[in-house]
């Protein structure tokens, strides 16, 4: 089920440099807790049980090795198909709004869409007419709780997994729509583990692109290049390890992603927030920059 020895390694050259975002993008994430997974497990079947405990097995022996995993034929076909048919059918109801950077900036729309061309929606998969997308961010839960709490489970066992963002639901709509080169978690905002699920059928990345490129951190010249086909589930750590860009798709490609949180590193975030939100409060208030303990 785990393929990453199958990705394709080779030399690339550092072609872009990734954005750096601001300490205030805290506040950018809606923070959901992540409750026991004991009731989602009582209503599994044998089939869902099994893929939980064999993806957390590749997940905790993958991200200690390579900082990345790739697991393919995740859900199944028909399972990933009505995951699919909620995502289009969001997408056809117009629910989806342009990307932005995590900054937060006043970047200008047209200079925007030279950094990430993007449309999302943020869901937590409880909305009407997300059953399927929901069971799919349960299983990701259990299977990232699982391999954070089990005993001799390596670079995993660094971090106390407690949080997570919604789901980012992404559509690039082609003509060339893209991701520059980019760290998901450059300053410290408290995500430590990034998962992506792909929902595109028969896909061509010769002919449609829409590559995912990693840059990861130690690997010297060489990059990990992940083709987002259908029912394949990415895992990969958030921070600077793992430079990585979206490239330009040429055909619709859709995407689910999740972020979780390290607990001790998203106090710190947070504290690092409100202590910037007070210091911009003063500064605005008698234009001085006043430092607030």
């Amino acid at each position: 089920m785990s393929n990453f020895g199958d990705i394709r390694v080779q030399d690339a050259l550092d072609m872009f440099s990734y954005r750096r975002r601001n300490d205030l993008a805290v506040k950018e994430f809606n923070e959901l807790t992540l409750e026991n997974d004991s009731k989602f497990l009582g209503v599994c079947d044998r089939d869902e049980l099994d893929i939980i405990e064999k993806v957390t097995m590749h997940v905790i022996r993958d991200m200690d090795k390579y900082g990345v995993c790739v697991v393919d034929e995740f859900l199944g076909k028909d399972r990933g198909t009505s995951v699919l048919n909620e995502v289009v059918g969001m997408y056809e109801k117009g629910n989806f709004e342009d990307g932005r950077l995590v900054s937060g900036s006043d970047t200008a729309d047209s200079k925007l869409k030279t950094i990430r061309g993007d449309q999302i929606s943020w869901i937590d998969g409880t909305e009407n007419n997300c059953k399927n997308i929901g069971m799919l961010i349960n299983m990701v839960d259990s299977i990232i709780m699982r391999a954070n709490r089990q005993a001799d489970n390596g670079v995993m066992g660094n971090y106390n997994i407690v949080g997570r963002t919604k789901a980012m639901v992404a559509c690039y709509p082609g003509d060339g729509s893209h991701y520059v080169k980019h760290v998901d978690n450059p300053n410290k905002d408290g995500r430590c583990i990034t998962a992506i699920y792909y929902l595109n059928r028969d896909w061509d990345v010769e002919e449609d692109g829409g590559l995912l490129r990693i840059f990861p951190d130690g690997w010297k010249d060489q990059v990990a290049d992940i083709q987002p086909l259908f029912d394949r589930i990415l895992f990969f750590w958030s921070d600077r390890r793992n430079p990585h860009e979206v490239q330009a798709a040429f055909r619709t490609r859709y995407a689910i992603t999740l972020w979780y949180f390290d607990a001790a590193e998203r106090e710190e975030a947070c504290r690092r927030y409100e202590r910037e939100r007070k210091i911009n409060l003063q500064s605005n208030g008698n234009g001085l920059r006043t430092i607030v303990c």
